[in-house]
């Protein structure tokens, strides 16, 4: 548990003792890496099975066929 500790001084004191550019070059990743996964899971991610297909069975049936039958 002290190495937890340890780790989280080590980063809190890091972005408490950062500049201010680099604060905002943080919150400028994390807002890119927050859209990027918004476009990603909207739109190249589909929800499949629950669009196609309305029990669990089916869904099952589905995904172990896709599983069998794919070389």
């Amino acid at each position: 548990m002290r190495i937890f500790t340890n780790i989280w001084r080590l980063y809190y004191d890091g972005f408490r003792n950062m500049p201010g550019w680099g604060k905002s070059l943080w919150l400028i990743v994390i807002i890119k890496l927050c859209a990027m996964f918004l476009v990603f899971r909207l739109f190249l991610m589909p929800n499949y099975l629950n669009s196609r297909y309305d029990t669990f069975q089916e869904k099952s049936d589905h995904v172990f066929e896709q599983l069998i039958t794919k070389p």
